[in-house]
């Protein structure tokens, strides 16, 4: 039990391959560890959009294959992040997510799951990193139901 009561029965940790959410991963692992919590590894991938006029009389494209193709990185970007886990001495479950909002998958997961803490890197792999410096964890501790904690 935590100092202040509070148990961490269900952590979930975000994971993007991102050198901050390696450092959460380990840290939710050792929370896990010491808690006895059960420990779900995340990662959430976008499926490519793409703006398409039909108007010049042209088929419209079929962008399963994109859609296949973003789907497979984003499972092994989090095959990484439950690996990452195990040899941290950690039995996590990985939990691939699609959305195009990261913080809502995110807080949607941890709702669902009953989360006790969400643990997430400062800094992610954002294409707007240098703009919008942790818009996921900002957004995480603005949005979740249950406590935040951002590792830096």
């Amino acid at each position: 039990m935590a100092s202040n009561g509070r148990e961490f029965k269900s952590v979930v940790v975000a994971f993007d391959g991102s050198k901050d959410s390696v450092k959460a991963v380990r840290l939710a692992c050792s929370i896990a560890a010491k808690f006895g919590s059960k420990l779900t590894v995340a990662h959430v991938y976008s499926s490519p959009t793409m703006v398409f006029s039909g108007g010049a009389g042209m088929p419209i494209p079929n962008y399963t294959e994109l859609e296949e193709a973003a789907k497979q990185n984003g499972e092994a970007i989090l095959s990484r992040g439950v690996q990452l886990a195990a040899q941290a001495g950690a039995k996590a479950r990985g939990e691939l997510l699609e959305g195009p909002s990261v913080v809502e998958a995110l807080v949607g997961l941890a709702t669902d799951q009953k989360a006790d803490l969400v643990v997430v890197g400062t800094r992610g792999l954002t294409g707007f990193k240098r703009l919008i410096v942790g818009s996921v964890s900002s957004g995480l501790v603005g949005h979740s139901q249950c406590p935040v904690l951002v590792v830096r």
